[in-house]
């Protein structure tokens, strides 16, 4: 009997053991962008209050190219951060979990080394994915590859783009490998699959 509670015991921390460490392959340190840090796709470890909700507009670049040229992610989350501080300059932060709005939030809490700026990134494809981010485990890109042409945008001559969560969709499909365990964007037009060590 103590040799099958101690077996039981030994199991149960070996998966509480693995599931942390997962859970910690998931925490990304975010960018900031015009003093603003970007939680894109990346949910804040710190509590918030959200003050503003913005969305975009026709993109003029996108419209002048007939839908050849569109911008980047981070050219897209650059024009959301000045939109929401139009709204109100008092904001301490953004989140982008999807579709074409992005949120402006104010923290609720003072905050700590172990919280301030670190998120925990979504799964895309079941990959988590890091966004204008950098994972707080040390990794290695094991292969890269650049976007292509956004064929919505191209279709409808620059009217209709894609969101920055379908960008992202298309570039992990195009990086993804069975030895990666994650997905890096640095905001531009690349995706990196990368291994943990």
């Amino acid at each position: 009997m103590r040799k099958l509670l101690a077996a039981c015991l030994l199991i149960c921390t070996m998966i509480d053991v693995s599931a942390q460490s997962n859970a910690d392959k998931a925490l990304a340190r975010v960018r900031k962008v015009d003093g603003i840090e970007a939680y894109v796709l990346c949910e804040p470890l710190r509590p918030y209050q959200v003050v503003v909700d913005a969305g975009t507009g026709i993109k003029a670049e996108s419209l002048l190219t007939a839908g050849l040229i569109n911008k980047s992610i981070s050219g897209r989350v650059e024009q959301f951060v000045r939109n929401v501080t139009k709204q109100n300059a008092k904001i301490d932060a953004v989140i982008y979990s999807s579709g074409k709005r992005i949120a402006g939030i104010i923290f609720t809490d003072k905050g700590d080394a172990k919280t301030n700026g670190l998120g925990r990134v979504s799964r895309v494809m079941g990959y988590p994915v890091f966004v204008m981010n950098e994972p707080v485990e040390n990794y290695q890109v094991i292969s890269s590859t650049s976007g292509g042409i956004k064929w919505k945008s191209l279709i409808t001559a620059g009217v209709i783009n894609n969101s920055i969560e379908e960008d992202v969709e298309q570039m992990v499909k195009k990086v993804q490998s069975r030895a990666s365990d994650g997905v890096l964007i640095d905001g531009g037009k690349d995706a990196s699959a990368i291994m943990f060590k």
